[in-house]
């Protein structure tokens, strides 16, 4: 079992920027993926960025440039800073992490991009 706790969400003016923090628990040993996905108004949950052992890194192609993803492995902490913002990246972010094919996900953080 792993726990996911996200924090660092809100109210942020476009093209400003924001960093979303996820705290992980558990059988963290074993995690070998770890990932923010986001869920707009109205959307599917997407894939925004994701972060696997040995440390390659993915990014969906809508926030490539201006996203970035790390991971602190000793304090099993994962986070996503998001910069020039767009009203288009309002969502629910959500934390997520991969145990042997089996996801877990945190409660997820709103993040709202909005003069």
């Amino acid at each position: 079992q792993v726990q996911l706790v996200e924090s660092g969400g809100g109210l942020v003016q476009p093209g400003g920027s924001l960093t979303l923090s996820c705290e992980a628990s558990g059988v963290v040993f074993s995690v070998n993926k770890m990932g923010w996905y986001r869920q707009g108004p109205g959307k599917q949950r997407e894939l925004v960025a994701a972060i696997i052992i040995g440390g390659h890194t993915n990014y969906a192609d809508s926030v490539k440039g201006r996203f970035n993803i790390s991971r602190h492995k000793i304090k099993n902490m994962v986070y996503l800073t998001m910069n020039s913002l767009a009203p288009e990246d309002t969502a629910i972010y959500y934390c997520n992490a991969q145990v042997s094919g089996t996801d877990y996900w945190g409660e997820g953080t709103l993040v709202t991009v909005s003069s």
